[in-house]
Formats: C-alpha cells, structure tokens, sequence
C-alpha cells in the first residue's frame, strides 16, 4: 500500500514539474562601442578680431584688400574696442573707374589709410546706439572727421546716402555694421588746392594724369586764382578712340598742355558769374582761345554743347566746374 502510495506523489510530482513554465536563458551581453571624438569645433565667430571676421566672411575680400595696403592689419586686430562700418566688395567696384586701382598705389598710401580710418569709429556702438543718433554726427579714428547720422523708414544712413545694410556682426574687439557704399572723408575743399582737390574727388583721375604728363602740376597748385572747368573721366573716355592714348605720349606734350590750359579760366569765376555772361566768350589760359557760354533752360552750356554739370567746387587756389566734355581749342 504504502508503494503504491509513493509511486502516486512521484507521478504528480513529474507532472507539475512538467507543467511548470521554462526558464528563459539569459542573452549574451553585448559589447559598447568604442567612444569616437568629436570633432574640433570652429571657434564662434565672436572670437575671431574684426581682420579675422572679415577674411572669413568672404564679402570684404577688397577691403582686407585695402586694410592691408595701408599697414593697418595690426590696428584693427588690437584690443579696440572698435566699430567698423565695412564696405562690401560691390560698394568698392561702385567707385569711379580707376580710383581703387590709384588708392591702392605705394604713393597714395596716405590718402588711402584716411579712407580706411574714416570707416572706423572707437568703441563698441551696437546698431540700437546708433539709431539713438539720429540727426547727430560721431568723431571716426580719422582725426578732426566725423560721420553723420539719419535714421529714415527704419533704415540708418550715414553721411545721408550711405546705407547700413547689416548690423552687429561682432568680433571679439568690437563690433561690425556693414554699408553699401565706401565712406569718403568730409574734406573741406579750402584746405586743398585746384590739383589735390581733383585728386581727393575720385572722377578726375584722367584728368589729373594728363596734367601730370603736361607738368601742369606746379602751375595750377600756384597761388592763382583760376578757374578750371574739369572734364570727368567719363567725358576723356568719350573721345575718339586713341585720342587720348595719343596725347599722353611725350612727343605731343604741347598739344595736350594746350588742351588743358583751354580748361582753364582766370581768377575765381562762380556759377552766379557764368550764368552772367550768357552769350560772351571768357579768355581761357590759352593765349588767344576763349569758351563761349550759352545759358539755356537754367544750365550752362561751353561752345554751345559741352555742359556744365556741378558747380562752385571751391579750393584754396581758385574753383572747379564739372563738365560733361572734353573741350578742344578751335584751330
């Protein structure tokens, strides 16, 4: 009896074994990946001075240009802080024909760092302080120059035309505003004579070199006082082609000197006083040859279809008059 009970309690005992759930076997552990470096990042651009913030960006490639023609590399990448108002790369191709190409000559290195210093104002003015000045001026690194300020329809302009089309880019020495066009010093015309005075405007450079080929240079930085009607560098490249090729060679030295000397009147003549001798002739400087004048419809006319097209550019030694045309001596 008592097998027959043992073999019972093993039967049931192997049943419930059997209906037991199974053991779920533990998986292999698998292994982590290596840590992989993350790669260096860029320094923020507010790290970088205003020369490395301009190299970088790509737009300023002619004013890095320019910065470092002038020897002012080191200036702008000290401690500062400084604003600079950074012309793009299309503002400098906006200058007249041939003025980039001169600023950027060893002699003219001068007039081209007063430029650069012109677009540079000391400490760090964000764009909301400068909005804060409207209708006010503010003194640049260019001694004794300031640079106005107008704020129209939201957008800021400086010296009235020149518009600030991005702001605050910063740089770890101050801060840059970009402009669409290139900033030129305020000059006052009286500090400078008839020649200096060409040469500072930027659209007289044919001109002004032809007076250097004729070795008028002397003559009309004298006392004077003359009167120059200046033809544009528009109006040289209007001639006939070679024309002026020709001239400047030293074999026609005379005929070019006549040519220029037949730009050039007299004592100080204003506007008001040309507008005066509607139908007369003036004596030019060159013995014997004078200029008519045709007033018509408010403009001035010189024998009969060269324009005058600005007037009264006062210098030290006498005042220019803008003219759309090359005038020539009659024979």
């Amino acid at each position: 009896m008592k097998s027959k009970m043992l073999f019972a309690l093993l039967v049931c005992s192997l049943a419930l074994a059997a209906c037991a759930p199974q053991a779920t076997p533990m998986p292999e552990p698998t292994a982590m990946p290596e840590p992989t470096q993350a790669p260096a990042a860029e320094a923020p651009i507010a790290e970088k001075n205003i020369v490395e913030v301009a190299v970088s960006d790509g737009r300023f490639t002619t004013l890095v240009a320019a910065v470092e023609a002038a020897g002012l590399v080191e200036t702008l990448s000290g401690d500062g802080p400084f604003t600079v108002f950074a012309p793009t790369d299309e503002a400098f191709a906006a200058l007249p024909a041939g003025t980039l190409d001169s600023l950027l000559l060893p002699e003219n290195k001068q007039q081209l760092t007063d430029i650069l210093l012109y677009h540079v104002v000391p400490g760090q003015v964000a764009a909301a302080d400068v909005v804060g000045l409207n209708g006010q001026s503010v003194d640049t690194a260019l001694a004794g120059s300031q640079i106005g300020i107008k704020v129209d329809m939201g957008n800021v302009y400086l010296n009235d035309n020149v518009q600030v089309i991005i702001t605050d880019v910063a740089a770890s020495n101050g801060i840059i505003h970009v402009i669409d066009a290139v900033l030129l010093p305020q000059v006052e015309a009286t500090q400078l004579d008839i020649v200096d005075t060409a040469i500072a405007d930027g659209r007289f450079t044919t001109l002004v070199a032809a007076v250097q080929a004729a070795g008028l240079v002397d003559t009309l930085k004298s006392e004077g006082p003359f009167t120059v009607f200046a033809p544009t560098d528009d109006a040289f490249a209007a001639l006939p082609a070679g024309t002026l090729e020709s001239l400047l060679l030293p074999e026609n030295k005379q005929q070019l000197t006549d040519i220029l000397l037949y730009h050039v009147v007299a004592g100080k003549v204003l506007a008001a006083d040309v507008v005066g001798l509607d139908g007369q002739s003036a004596e030019t400087a060159l013995a014997g040859k004078s200029v008519s004048i045709k007033v018509e419809n408010g403009m001035v006319y010189l024998n009969d279809t060269v324009q005058v097209i600005i007037t009264d550019i006062e210098t030290s030694n006498g005042v220019i008059h803008v003219i759309d045309a090359v005038l020539l001596p009659p024979q």
